[in-house]
């Protein structure tokens, strides 16, 4: 069996846009990398993320993610199979830090492992659907925020 590497790279620039996109608030960004049918289902410790349609995910994610929110999300170590020219899984880990200034400096830390759904719909790979439970989830608050550079907050501040 040959691997189908342009369609797996193609496939992983799409999840670290995706995550780009999630921590940046860009919500055209968003709208580009999914399907109009697109689900996400996040479950963690605290929270349940559950949204089916595109415009419902990119209205929950601009609600989420406010200038309120300091947030990174970073994937690793795929695992995906393309299973013919236009449908592929992913396997990731995410690695995730949330910080919530409107809830007294509440700190999110934790892992997941995300399993994902691909299309490719007029040559463009497109997540269908993305999924992940939690590895672990550790929920603390801090005394200080410290910070001395927050992108959604800064953008906020220039509109």
């Amino acid at each position: 069996m040959a691997l189908r590497l342009e369609d797996m790279e193609l496939i992983k620039q799409l999840k670290y846009k995706y995550c780009r996109a999630i921590d940046t608030c860009d919500l055209d960004l968003l709208a580009s990398l999914l399907t109009p049918d697109a689900e996400v289902d996040y479950q963690g410790g605290i929270y349940r993320f559950h949204y089916v349609g595109r415009d419902n995910v990119l209205t929950a994610i601009k609600e989420a993610f406010s200038p309120q929110l300091v947030s990174s999300h970073t994937v690793h170590h795929p695992i995906i199979e393309v299973h013919d020219d236009d449908t592929a899984d992913g396997h990731w880990t995410l690695i995730d830090w949330t910080l919530s200034l409107a809830f007294n400096n509440t700190v999110v830390e934790g892992s997941s492992f995300y399993v994902d759904k691909y299309v490719k719909q007029n040559g463009k790979w497109l997540i269908k659907k993305a999924t992940y439970t939690r590895l672990f989830e550790r929920v603390h608050q801090i005394a200080d925020s410290n910070l001395t550079a927050h992108v959604l907050g800064a953008k906020a501040a220039a509109e």
